[in-house]
């Protein structure tokens, strides 16, 4: 696990680096495997986590069991700062989508930190309010955008964070099932792979396991807008 990737996370932006580091000591690892919660929808939210390695998903189940995959998240970002501007229980359940190692801050240690560095606060606030564009434009795609450009925009985006530029294009290890990938578009499985079928028939990706390559970013930008 790369310290340097965790640091990166806005919990730590804009402090000194030696106190970044003792911030980071201060803080429990907690190592999950695929499918393992860091919290449930509803638990009392106490605690803020950064992701070291890995993947986790936060998601929302419905009362007749359907799930609604709200974001994917990958080292260096974190989750669960809610809880330190609005206390009260989780909103989503937070579970890992791969073999996931995180760094975990109690709210007392972390309302102790922001006092003693009060321009962090503006770091998280900042954090929160891209995750709320992002809620914002998730909303906006589910009723302007249809299924194939939500698609495309979703593997945009994950090609953006966790893609490895190949000789073919870029590698996207999602490490999503086909129907997380699914629920991350807000659409049907059948469909998903119904567009995914038709962009892999276009040669604009390659499937690969639980891994994409995306081989034409330019046609797959125009289908997304």
């Amino acid at each position: 696990m790369d310290d340097d990737v965790v640091l990166s996370a806005p919990l730590f932006a804009g402090i000194e680096p030696e106190a970044a580091q003792a911030l980071l000591g201060s803080m429990r690892l907690v190592r999950l495997s695929r499918g393992q919660a860091a919290f449930h929808e509803g638990d009392p939210g106490d605690r803020l986590y950064v992701i070291g390695s890995g993947k986790v998903k936060l998601g929302r189940r419905s009362n007749d069991g359907r799930e609604n995959l709200l974001a994917v998240l990958g080292p260096g970002e974190m989750f669960g700062e809610l809880s330190l501007f609005d206390p009260g229980p989780r909103t989503a359940t937070a579970s890992a989508v791969s073999e996931t190692a995180l760094y975990e801050l109690g709210h007392d240690e972390l309302i102790a930190w922001l006092e003693r560095y009060p321009p962090v606060a503006k770091h998280l606030l900042e954090a929160l309010a891209r995750r709320l564009r992002r809620t914002n434009e998730a909303l906006a795609d589910l009723v302007f955008s249809d299924v194939p450009g939500r698609v495309a925009k979703a593997l945009l985006d994950l090609a953006r964070r966790f893609g490895e530029r190949t000789d073919d294009g870029v590698k996207v290890a999602h490490d999503l099932t086909q129907e997380e990938l699914a629920q991350l578009v807000g659409a049907s499985r059948e469909t998903v792979n119904k567009a995914l079928a038709d962009f892999t028939a276009r040669r604009w990706v390659r499937r690969e396991g639980r891994a994409l390559v995306l081989l034409d970013l330019e046609r797959l930008e125009r289908r997304a807008r």
